[in-house]
C-alpha cells in the first residue's frame, strides 16, 4: 500500500516502513539478552525466519516472547505454571539450538518440554537447600545460640536513642 507523506509529499510504502520499524526493534532488543543473544538468535532461526526482509515481523515477535520469558522467569505448559531461572532458560536454549530438527519449529512446545525438566530440577535443589538451612538453624537453636541477625548491644542502644529523639521531635 502506497501513500504520499503529508510533510514532504514523497511516495512511501507502508510495508517498507513497517519492516524498518521491525528491524529497528530487533536491533534495540538484542542487547537485552546480553551474552546469551547468540542462543536466542539461534533459537529464533529454528523457526525459519529467513529471508529476514520478508519475515522481520515474525523475528521481532519471537524476540519479544523470549524477552518476556527472561524477564518473568516463568512459563506455563498445559495449564501448569513453572518457575525457572535465567540460567535454566539458557541451558534449555542451548539444548534446543544444538538439536538438529528436520523441519522448522512451529511453536515453543519443544523448548517448554526441555525447560520443564530443568525447572523441576531447580525446584528440587531449592527444596533441598531450604531443608538444609532449616536443619542448621534448628541445630543452632537447640544448642542455645541465638541466630546472628547483625544486631549488637551498641546498635540496639543507638536505635533506642533514635526512637527517643523521634518521639521528642513529635512532641511526646
Amino acid at each position: 500500500m502506497r501513500f504520499n507523506c503529508r510533510f514532504c509529499r514523497r511516495e512511501c510504502d507502508f510495508m517498507e516502513i513497517q519492516m524498518e520499524s521491525d528491524l529497528h526493534a530487533i536491533i534495540k532488543m538484542m542487547p537485552l539478552f546480553g551474552r546469551h543473544a547468540h542462543l536466542v538468535s539461534g533459537y529464533c532461526m529454528l523457526f525459519g525466519i529467513s529471508p529476514l526482509k520478508i519475515k522481520a515481523r515474525k523475528f521481532r515477535l519471537l524476540l519479544e516472547e523470549m524477552k518476556t520469558l527472561f524477564e518473568q522467569e516463568r512459563f506455563s505448559y498445559q495449564k501448569k505454571n513453572y518457575r525457572i531461572s535465567a540460567a535454566g532458560i539458557v541451558r534449555a536454549l542451548d539444548v534446543v539450538v544444538k538439536k538438529n530438527f528436520s523441519e522448522h519449529l512451529e511453536n515453543h512446545n519443544y523448548l517448554k518440554k526441555v525447560m520443564i525438566g530443568i525447572a523441576e530440577e531447580e525446584a528440587r535443589e531449592a527444596g533441598k537447600a531450604a531443608e538444609r538451612d532449616l536443619r542448621t538453624r534448628e541445630v543452632r537453636l537447640r544448642e542455645g545460640r541465638r541466630e546472628d541477625d547483625g544486631r549488637t548491644e551498641d546498635s540496639d542502644r543507638v536505635n533506642r536513642q533514635r526512637v527517643q529523639d523521634l518521639i521528642k521531635g513529635i512532641g511526646g
